[in-house]
């Protein structure tokens, strides 16, 4: 990215580049194009002008395309990066921006998929790109393991398989862990994006349905007639059924 900027001195200018990049003067590369010029009496004559060019790393760009997404929405906010081998933790913080990542990090999921997509177009090299919001993740990331822990020991305790609400990779993630560490439930997703979701299981057999099954196969072996609830109800006469010739579908004489 390379932009020209005026100022009464070359320093001026320079500082400007470097709130308009966001980043030092030792990042950016700068051109003296014109320098103020003294008359014969000191009087200072023009304007300085530089050209200052500043190549933004994929997330140097994730950052930018944030702060314009926020400013737009009449918020400042500054963001923090935070690069390792597996990509960059870009975190956001902020006055009141927790009002606008919603309940459960809706907005903040979309704003981490759109500033991976504005960044990654550089290149074919694919970098991962992760938002986090005043330590927002953390709690979420609290809030999940407890309520996999809740789910897990219910199911261990009563064998009824339990259907989570839809979350994205990242929350499926956090449920699978903690389920794994709990012995008798098993998790596994189901579903298409954006509405999969885990379902947790027991992986042991419940004793009230051997007792139930034991309990058919010995009446079945008794010669017992088991007739189910609807059945009883089908069998029963229908008013249609006793009325005759006089009933509702006789024939009408004009």
């Amino acid at each position: 990215m390379t932009k020209t900027f005026t100022a009464k001195t070359i320093e001026e200018a320079k500082s400007l580049a470097e709130t308009e990049f966001g980043v030092s003067q030792e990042q950016i590369q700068f051109v003296v194009l014109e320098e103020p010029k003294k008359s014969l009496f000191g009087k200072v004559k023009g304007l300085a002008k530089v050209e200052a060019t500043f190549e933004e790393t994929k997330p140097q760009l994730a950052a930018s395309y944030i702060k314009n997404v926020f400013s737009k929405m009449g918020y400042e906010v500054s963001i923090d990066i935070n690069e390792d081998e597996n990509g960059a933790v870009l975190d956001i913080s902020g006055d009141n921006v927790e009002k606008i990542i919603g309940k459960k990090g809706e907005v903040l999921d979309s704003l981490q998929y759109l500033s991976s997509l504005v960044c990654n177009r550089i290149d074919r090299d694919y970098y991962r790109i992760s938002l986090d919001c005043n330590g927002f993740r953390e709690r979420r990331k609290a809030q999940l393991e407890r309520l996999a822990r809740r789910i897990g020991n219910n199911v261990k305790k009563n064998g009824r398989t339990t259907s989570l609400e839809p979350m994205n990779p990242y929350e499926r993630r956090i449920i699978h862990s903690v389920i794994t560490d709990i012995e008798g439930v098993t998790s596994r997703s189901k579903g298409e994006e954006p509405y999969r979701r885990v379902i947790v299981r027991s992986t042991e057999k419940r004793k009230y349905d051997n007792k139930r099954r034991n309990r058919r196969s010995n009446n079945n072996k008794k010669g017992y007639d088991i007739v189910s609830s609807f059945e009883k109800e089908y069998k029963k006469p229908k008013p249609e059924d006793e009325m005759g010739s006089s009933g509702l579908y006789t024939k009408i004489d004009l």
